[in-house]
């Protein structure tokens, strides 16, 4: 062991130390045992320096009372939820599927309104299914447990901090997305108003803008509204 290994044992111990000795008479033995077993895993290439003092100043864990216990290990009857909801992303994959065959096999035949139609269909299901994720990743990260991603090559970059209100926000946008693409479908459909191939009228045309714009205006407030609830030169974190 080098002379630096030798030192961080040395300063690791003598932080420990100082709080063993200014602990009641109790703890103190626990405090020091402590001490030494985080000393001990002061080795190079698997602890870093950070490391040691995090958890020199980490409290011990206490177990909860039985009421606490329970009404905190409610948050696992989320769980078949966002199970269910994995499910449903499994019938959206197999509709995409089953839209996608459809389009291939109908390309020469469908006119380009049909296929423009078509690829907006897949669009919108794709969306969705982009919402499922967001729902069940963010909403399993935020109240039920942690999912242990940070460092994973694969990790999204929302959730690294995601929280209740940055998820209602990125939920608004998802769904003022949906809405937009359904909005477009139909208005490529107005050229077929007063005919017997149309499939809305002016009326529904006119509710699903307002509808839209409600939800343009519903994101907005939800968004301000959380940015009034961040502290003072606080960041969002990236709405």
């Amino acid at each position: 062991m080098g002379a630096c290994d030798l030192a961080l044992k040395d300063v690791a111990f003598r932080l420990q130390f100082q709080t063993v000795s200014a602990s009641g008479p109790a703890n103190r033995k626990k405090r020091y045992r402590r001490a030494l077993r985080f000393t001990s895993e002061a080795v190079p290439g698997s602890t870093t320096v950070l490391e040691v003092f995090a958890k020199m100043i980490t409290p011990d864990p206490r177990p909860l009372r039985p009421l606490p216990f329970i009404i905190f290990g409610s948050r696992w009857l989320q769980l078949p939820l966002y199970i269910g909801l994995i499910a449903a992303q499994a019938v959206y994959v197999i509709l995409f599927l089953k839209e996608l065959w459809h389009l291939v096999t109908h390309a020469i035949s469908f006119t380009e309104q049909q296929i423009m139609l078509m690829v907006l269909g897949l669009i919108d299901v794709v969306m969705i299914s982009n919402l499922l994720v967001m729902v069940i990743v963010g909403g399993y990260e935020t109240f039920v447990s942690r999912l242990g991603l940070k460092g994973h090559p694969d990790e999204p970059e929302w959730l690294s901090h995601v929280n209740a209100g940055v998820l209602k926000v990125k939920l608004a946008m998802a769904i003022i997305g949906i809405s937009s693409i359904h909005l477009l479908r139909t208005f490529i459909e107005a050229s077929n108003l007063g005919t017997p191939r149309a499939t809305s009228t002016e009326t529904a045309i006119m509710w699903q803008t307002i509808i839209h714009t409600i939800f343009i205006f519903s994101a907005i407030g939800i968004a301000y509204v959380d940015r009034l609830l961040q502290p003072p030169g606080g960041k969002t974190g990236g709405h």
